[in-house]
């Protein structure tokens, strides 16, 4: 048998080594876009600031694919797949035939439709080329403007200002990190955020971008003054790559649509990672949560299924944890408050914020700020949103690291 992996990121390195460890003797290739090994998309943030040197990025070297048997594609598209002759065609024009089909081909960051926004000095920071032009710019007094407040946003905004830059912040909406935390945490974030020297603006609509002959970027806002940047960094957002999918059979709505079992409406095309929109752990059937670890998931199912076994998946469940601006941040699940949910939030001074959300006495997501631990209080968390288990005893869930409201003081 010939499988064929279109993608060299988390999912498409987790069902490689998965199916691999199954299936010893089909012939495997790999197809990636990215001229180079896989590297870690998490830790780009992290040698931005100078806490990793730029060799530890890389998560696979030539030796590793050798051993897989795996005969990789680097620096190569695909433009075109053809199900009903089992082949795809490469940008080059050569065709390539399989038997079995992954396509793990991750999304790509959103360019706003803001006039004059594309262009020069007008970053992302999603792919090893990214990081590399902004680690050229990322000179010390530089004015930059990072447009959205998610995760890879506030990463950005953290390390331009840990590079000594002065940084500006525009969200959209009214809060920051609008996806991630509810209203209380938004606040607290933004205040730790503003502490380290990083002015936030919400609820600003960006309308359109001049350049000067120097390079300065003007960038002018509804009802709020011009602002001069020497670069912006978009944050806005991700889109699925699934372009070279146009006019094939493969259903797709914002993304591939998978089953339990990873595989699309055409048997032997399976998808995994950001691409795919697959089964959650609230019954959604499609639904897409573009983490590193349902993409590891994803590839796992899809690896095992691959070989010709029949595994389900128990769906994905969002969860988000990251280190910025000094603070852990981390939230899971459903943790903004609908009807027939109960909260149980629980603040000791402004670094410590945890929100226990639950329906019916199960809990359904959570959101926490604070040190580490406080993340590891949602990792222990998980198995009891994701199992769907009651949990008839919040207070002694939390015993020995917070105080209930009403034990304060």
């Amino acid at each position: 048998m010939h499988l064929v992996v279109i993608g060299n990121g988390a999912a498409g390195l987790s069902a490689l080594n998965r199916f691999r460890a199954i299936d010893t003797d089909s012939q495997l290739t790999l197809i990636s876009a990215e001229s180079g090994t896989a590297y870690s998309r998490v830790l780009l943030p992290y040698y931005l600031r100078r806490k990793i040197p730029y060799e530890n990025l890389f998560i696979r070297r030539p030796e590793d694919y050798e051993k897989l048997g795996v005969r990789p594609e680097f620096g190569m598209r695909v433009s075109r797949v053809h199900p009903e002759t089992h082949s795809l065609t490469l940008e080059d024009g050569r065709s390539i035939g399989f038997d079995r089909l992954l396509i793990a081909t991750g999304s790509r960051p959103f360019l706003p439709p803001v006039e004059g926004l594309a262009g020069t000095n007008v970053c992302h920071l999603w792919t090893l080329r990214d990081t590399e032009q902004l680690d050229t710019l990322f000179q010390p007094g530089r004015r930059a403007l990072v447009l959205g407040s998610g995760f890879i946003a506030l990463q950005a905004a953290w390390a331009a200002q840990q590079r000594d830059l002065n940084v500006t912040v525009y969200e959209l909406l009214p809060r920051i990190m609008p996806t991630i935390l509810d209203e209380r945490g938004a606040a607290l974030l933004q205040q730790r955020v503003e502490e380290h020297g990083v002015e936030v603006r919400t609820a600003i609509h960006t309308e359109r971008v001049d350049r000067s002959k120097t390079g300065v970027l003007t960038v002018h806002a509804k009802n709020h003054p011009p602002l001069e940047v020497d670069l912006i960094i978009v944050g806005a957002g991700v889109r699925p790559n699934i372009e070279f999918l146009a006019g094939s059979p493969i259903r797709t709505d914002r993304g591939i649509l998978i089953d339990e079992y990873m595989q699309t409406n055409v048997p032997g095309i399976y998808a995994a990672g950001d691409v795919a929109r697959g089964p959650t752990s609230f019954g959604e059937t499609h639904q897409t949560h573009a983490l590193w670890p349902t993409a590891v998931e994803h590839g796992k199912i899809a690896g095992e299924n691959l070989t010709g076994r029949h595994v389900p998946y128990q769906g994905s469940l969002n969860m988000n944890v990251t280190e910025m601006f000094g603070i852990t941040v981390a939230s899971m699940g459903k943790f903004i408050e609908e009807r027939g949910h109960s909260s149980h939030p629980v603040e000791n001074g402004p670094s410590h914020y945890l929100k226990i959300v639950l329906r019916e006495g199960v809990p359904v997501g959570a959101v926490a700020l604070g040190g580490a631990e406080d993340a590891v209080i949602l990792g222990r968390l998980r198995p009891w949103v994701r199992n769907r288990r009651r949990l008839p005893d919040v207070e002694g869930f939390l015993k020995g690291r917070y105080l209930l409201p009403r034990q304060v003081a």
